[in-house]
């Protein structure tokens, strides 16, 4: 994938991730960051359980970086104690 597709694909998924658990965003580049690395953890953990990763912008791409934009959020909140949904 290129550099702009990550880019476009971290701000989706990076979007969709911190409405689904703080109900707002995070701004821009925040979103982005939360998005790439999402993807990472959740092509990681996807791997885990027997199925593929981040395979090009598509809509299960999509899935796989949000499911994983949302764990990593989830962790921050359960780590820092901040309250999430």
């Amino acid at each position: 994938m290129s550099i702009l597709a990550w880019l476009l694909l971290g701000l989706i998924a990076g979007f969709i991730a911190s409405k689904l658990v703080n109900r707002t965003g995070s701004g821009v580049l925040l979103d982005i960051v939360l998005g790439i690395v999402g993807a990472f953890v959740g092509g990681w953990l996807f791997n885990q359980f027997g199925n593929s990763g981040v395979s090009g912008f598509n809509l299960y791409s999509l899935l796989v970086a949000t499911i994983g934009a949302v764990v990593i959020l989830a962790l921050y909140h359960l780590i820092f104690g901040r309250r999430a949904l």
